[in-house]
């Protein structure tokens, strides 16, 4: 990861979907959206599988970001898609937390199916919760920024204008993080927590703050989600969407804090072309990319920018 271009890259390439957005058709900034809330899904993601851990239930903060963006316009009529995305961040970051204390303690397959049961834990509440709908779920109140709501043919390159920004932000602070001595810790760690340990530091607590700040960027995710969409359902915390991300993060590598941004944007092209082609089999097109991405590319897409910069 070049230190002198990564956050201008990604600032670079914003702008231009900032700044191209007016001449996007709908559907197009539809997906960029989408793209961009689980791209912060799986930059989460990619901080715990720095430290050599997988998290098979990501979709539980995802859930809990649009639902409480959800509940913030529901149960107190505000529409405000900032504050909602700062909410879902909050109430994602808080769970994580308390939940910390619990997954910090394991590794390896323990951990991951640990965070799925959590994940589906929430899935069957909310199925169950006829005040949020149940398995219908409800819609979200429409999209205000500042208190202004913008016209409806202006609402998705809004929401997508803005979503950019926060995602741009989160980004830079992520990549900040990363080079801090707590952030520099996750490599070590996976290689060998013991010899940690033994440096003075409590991977425990290093992998409890990770672990905060991925549902935080959940949280922000499944907000944006939440407004981009309209609509929440319990189906947000299910496994299949846990798996959508680790595909997604598996897919872009962990090189860069640009790779989750790349790798969301060719799922979701992959998505939308295999279930254009063939909707009853589009599973099968996302599967056959990921096995030959593992075969050729077993670190990521991003490998192909460190691999052409070493050649």
């Amino acid at each position: 990861m070049n230190r002198d271009r990564t956050l201008p890259i990604l600032g670079a390439v914003m702008l231009v979907v900032v700044l191209a957005g007016p001449l996007l058709p709908q559907w197009a900034l539809f997906l960029v959206t989408i793209a961009i809330a689980k791209g912060l899904v799986a930059l989460g993601l990619m901080l715990l599988l720095r430290a050599g851990l997988v998290s098979f239930g990501q979709a539980l903060y995802y859930c809990i970001g649009a639902y409480t963006a959800g509940s913030v316009g529901r149960f107190f009529n505000v529409g405000d898609m900032l504050v909602q995305m700062i909410a879902g961040a909050a109430v994602a970051a808080l769970v994580a937390f308390i939940l910390g204390f619990l997954l910090a303690r394991y590794r390896g397959i323990f951990f991951g199916l640990l965070s799925l049961a959590l994940s589906m834990i929430l899935y069957g509440l909310l199925v169950k919760s006829e005040a949020l709908g149940s398995t219908d779920g409800f819609n979200v109140l429409p999209s205000t920024v500042l208190g202004i709501r913008p016209s409806e043919a202006w609402v998705r390159y809004v929401v997508a204008a803005v979503g950019c920004g926060v995602a741009l932000l989160a980004t830079a602070l992520v990549y900040r993080y990363l080079r801090t001595p707590l952030g520099q810790l996750a490599p070590a760690i996976k290689d060998n927590e013991i010899r940690v340990e033994y440096m003075g530091t409590s991977v425990r607590n290093a992998i409890h703050a990770m672990y905060v700040i991925a549902a935080a960027l959940s949280g922000i995710g499944g907000a944006l989600a939440a407004t981009t969409v309209g609509h929440i359902d319990p189906d947000m915390a299910y496994w299949t969407t846990s798996g959508e991300f680790i595909f997604i993060t598996i897919l872009a590598g962990t090189g860069s804090v640009v790779a989750p941004f790349l790798g969301a944007a060719i799922f979701g092209i992959i998505h939308t072309v295999a279930f254009d082609l063939s909707p009853n089999t589009w599973q099968m097109s996302l599967g056959t990319a990921l096995l030959l991405l593992i075969v050729f590319l077993p670190d990521g897409l991003w490998s192909l920018f460190t691999r052409r910069k070493a050649a």
